[in-house]
């Protein structure tokens, strides 16, 4: 499964699932946006694994998302919860992807045993590169990685992040992942975010519009189910009740998706996005930005709530989706991601 192929997919309702293993995590970028450390207190006890692998395991062939996503944290220092996992996603036809720090390869490349196994299981390998990042492992180390999972046929793609369109570092990094694989390495370029370890110094922005981040569920990692990715919404007890999935203690992934897919308020963040809706219920801007936006909607129903809940709500929740989608990966990377990188989705082809 290529990163296009993923990206691809994001816009679509309950199309994915974004699952948080651990916030742990050994490396200390000063850029993080999850804040991890070592020391973090959301690591998997043996009772959160089982309830994950069981959450995993109410996928059906007939009821699954087409794509796991595993991240952080680093979800490597799981190696066999994670290997666990994609075979039971696997096993009702969905596919898998991880996202890595590669905390491991910083001895030359290693891949220690039980990590080179998870990493062959997948369907996609995707590692993060920036100047934070290779302060931490050499970026000649992740090149052997990469190489290592290119030869055992599993394809791969870079997260890269850096400043802006005019980071000299980004230029750079992107100038030598394709001199060293050509288009065998795909790229989604991003900028730093005002979130994590990042906030200081920096204004929180949205991309405006109608939110493509409402449609994958995302399992925190305390286990509990999100209707968002942002960081805040997975980070802040108690998310706000629209954005709210349930909990991997108590609900399995059809009921997940039943929600994703039924919710009103959620059918108009994917079709009219927060700052229309606050504008149609009379709240106006909101302190913050898009994403503060969103969290603090008013919770009581309203007239468009009750429009979306139809026939009517699905469609056209359906027809914003294939919209999307019919625009390509790189169009949601210009409007998400460093635009004058989004090419780099599908190196050497068309985006």
């Amino acid at each position: 499964m290529e990163l296009s192929e993923i990206l691809d997919l994001r816009p679509e309702p309950a199309g994915g699932l974004l699952v948080a293993l651990t916030r742990r995590c050994p490396l200390a970028c000063a850029h993080c946006s999850t804040d991890s450390s070592m020391d973090s207190a959301d690591h998997p006890d043996r009772e959160r694994r089982a309830r994950l692998l069981r959450f995993v395991r109410s996928f059906t062939p007939g009821s699954r998302p087409d794509v796991v996503l595993l991240t952080g944290g680093e979800p490597l220092l799981l190696p066999g919860l994670a290997y666990d996992l994609t075979r039971a996603a696997q096993d009702a036809g969905a596919r898998v992807s991880l996202l890595s720090g590669l905390f491991f390869a910083r001895d030359g490349g290693r891949i220690p045993a039980p990590i080179l196994r998870t990493i062959t299981a997948l369907d996609h390998f995707s590692a993060s590169l920036d100047a934070p990042h290779e302060r931490e492992v050499p970026r000649a180390d992740v090149f052997r990685v990469l190489a290592r999972a290119l030869d055992a046929g599993v394809p791969v793609s870079l997260h890269l992040t850096g400043a802006g369109p005019d980071d000299p570092y980004l230029a750079d990094a992107t100038a030598a992942v394709l001199r060293e694989f050509g288009d065998r390495v795909p790229m989604l370029v991003n900028e730093v975010r005002a979130v994590g370890r990042a906030t200081a110094g920096r204004t929180a922005t949205g991309p405006g519009g109608p939110c493509t981040m409402a449609a994958w569920p995302t399992v925190a990692p305390d286990g509990t189910v999100l209707a968002c990715c942002n960081q805040r919404t997975v980070d802040v007890r108690p998310a706000p009740p629209h954005l709210t999935l349930g909990h991997i203690a108590e609900d399995d992934w059809p009921t997940v998706r039943r929600r994703t897919l039924d919710s009103p308020r959620l059918r108009l963040l994917r079709t009219l996005g927060p700052d229309q809706l606050r504008a149609r219920s009379g709240a106006g801007p909101a302190p913050g930005g898009y994403c503060a936006g969103c969290r603090a909607l008013p919770q009581q129903p309203g007239p468009d709530d009750a429009a979306a809940a139809g026939a009517a709500g699905r469609l056209l929740d359906q027809l914003s989706a294939a919209r999307l989608r019919a625009q390509g990966p790189a169009a949601l990377l210009r409007r998400h991601g460093c635009a004058p990188y989004a090419h780099l989705v599908r190196p050497g082809g068309t985006a």
